[in-house]
């Protein structure tokens, strides 16, 4: 190989590694202003089983959440871990069954306020559940969720109205 072949080779590489770490921010949201951040950066994606709990810290919100059988419930705490103050910090759960719970309705938080965050589960089978903080403006889009309304504009669950009687 000669040299320009071998500065060739070094620049593909460099800019591979460049590139590469420009998109691990973006998917992971760093330095991003968290109101920029899409659903799917939002999403943890990882699953849960119903006797693991999830505690995360994502956009400077910390959420703590427990699945708890006897209540068929959801239970913990949002906090937040900035020094500034969180704009309409709201909650979501997601099922292994495709309903969303949620979101909780948006609080301000300022530094070092928690919140208890409580969202009913419903009536059909679930064996699994994910969950994530959202912070930010709500307006239009995937997070402009009506009452009852999941993110792709359908009927379900919500986190403020009981389970199914199914």
């Amino acid at each position: 190989m000669n040299h320009i072949q071998r500065t060739l080779v070094a620049i593909a590489v460099m800019l591979a590694a460049v590139i590469s770490g420009c998109s691990s921010d973006a998917e992971t949201g760093e330095n991003q202003d968290p109101s920029s951040l899409t659903a799917s950066q939002e999403e943890s994606g990882t699953e849960l089983a119903l006797n693991e709990s999830y505690d995360e810290v994502r956009n400077g919100a910390r959420l703590v959440l427990t699945y708890d059988a006897q209540s068929n419930s959801f239970n913990g705490f949002a906090e937040n871990t900035t020094d500034n103050t969180l704009k309409q910090v709201r909650v979501e759960v997601h099922l292994s069954n495709e309903v969303e719970l949620g979101p909780t309705t948006p609080t301000d938080l300022n530094p070092g306020e928690r919140i208890d965050v409580s969202l009913t589960a419903t009536n059909k089978d679930f064996d699994g559940w994910t969950a994530h903080p959202e912070v930010g403006e709500s307006g239009g889009g995937e997070h402009g969720h009506g009452e009852g309304d999941n993110e792709h504009g359908e009927e379900g669950e919500s986190g403020h109205n009981e389970g199914d009687s199914d």
